[in-house]
């Protein structure tokens, strides 16, 4: 008979340490280094490099303005790990493609530390592109021929919201089912685990890692659904203030101009409900009540398809990721 996982109740603290899976590979950031751990043929490598810490009190560290800077920062660092975890994978896992003829050019004229920057670049840009495009405009697009019909700000703004939910949802059960991304999944599951076993104060053994949940309250998964809800309530709030200000404006509903000025008038705001939902996920990350279980538990439940149960070989991978980035000082990384 399984084991019963009671992890979740025996957490002793909350660390700051997070990761993201990789190809055949974990990456773990801590708060002074980053590691990135793949599983090759002849076993595991290990990639450790420093993590540049801001200074106190600078405007990148400003409350609000921190969260749309750390985020852009981890979809940078995300992306270089993904790149290099597909350089060290073993070939089954990262099929290596010929670059085009237009890589092969642009990596003779830029040399190929500027070219891999340049892809990077290119990456982060397509895949904030994709995201805002999917998750933000597209159902703005589709809230906007409602405007003709619910008068109401706020309700108007519940419509493009539950759109913005289903699409979301829809997108993350598609993923889940695609055979190329169950061993991805089984890492992501593997670093959750890895982490509860450090939290409930255990030592990072296999046997004990395999026994945590592979769901955490502090993943990536529960962050991007409290977004989602923080956008309705500042996109109704911001709206009903611009339409207040701007009579002429308002005016103007159900003209394609109006869904034009709305539609940019909220893309502009991204940055302000990206900084309100990681303060509140900075809060929640703190605390452990009523409020902040109701609050991730959307997200909870969504890790049972973005999460897979790992083998032991993916479980070593989490352990040597977490291990390699803990912090010299014991209880720097806790929240």
């Amino acid at each position: 008979m399984a084991k019963k996982d009671t992890s979740c109740c025996n957490e002793k603290f909350k660390t700051t340490i997070g990761g993201q899976a990789l190809i055949e590979g974990i990456m773990m950031r801590g708060p002074e280094k980053d590691a990135i751990v793949v599983r090759g043929k002849d076993g595991l490598t290990l990639e450790v490099t420093p993590r540049k810490v801001r200074k106190e009190g600078s405007f990148a560290t400003w409350p609000f303005i921190r969260g749309s800077v750390n985020f852009f920062d981890s979809q940078v660092v995300g992306v270089k790990a993904l790149m290099r975890s597909a350089d060290l994978a073993p070939e089954e896992y990262a099929e290596e493609e010929q670059p085009s003829k237009f890589d092969q050019w642009l990596e003779k004229k830029l040399g190929n530390e500027k070219f891999q920057q340049y892809l990077i670049g290119f990456a982060v840009f397509m895949g904030l592109a994709m995201s805002i495009g999917l998750f933000f405009l597209l159902p703005m697009v589709v809230g906007s021929f409602f405007d003709g019909v619910i008068t109401s700000t706020l309700g108007l703004n519940l419509v493009e919201g539950l759109v913005r939910i289903i699409i979301f949802m829809a997108y993350m059960l598609l993923v889940s089912r695609m055979p190329e991304m169950k061993r991805v999944f089984a890492y992501h599951g593997a670093e959750h685990k890895t982490i509860r076993c450090y939290e409930a104060g255990l030592p990072l053994t296999v046997e004990n890692v395999r026994h945590q949940t592979r769901l955490h309250p502090r993943c990536g998964t529960s962050f991007l659904l409290v977004v989602m809800v923080i956008s309705i309530l500042v996109f109704s709030v911001a709206s009903s203030a611009l339409l207040s200000v701007a009579p002429a404006l308002a005016a103007m509903r159900g003209h394609i101009l109006y869904r034009l000025i709305m539609i940019l008038f909220k893309l502009l705001l991204l940055p302000v409900v990206v900084g309100i939902t990681y303060e509140i996920n900075r809060w929640a990350g703190r605390h452990d009540n009523a409020f902040t279980r109701i609050l991730t538990a959307p997200g909870m439940w969504m890790q049972n398809f973005t999460t897979n149960e790992p083998d032991d070989s993916m479980i070593e991978v989490g352990i040597a990721a977490v291990q390699a980035v803990l912090p010299e000082e014991e209880g720097a990384d806790r929240w």
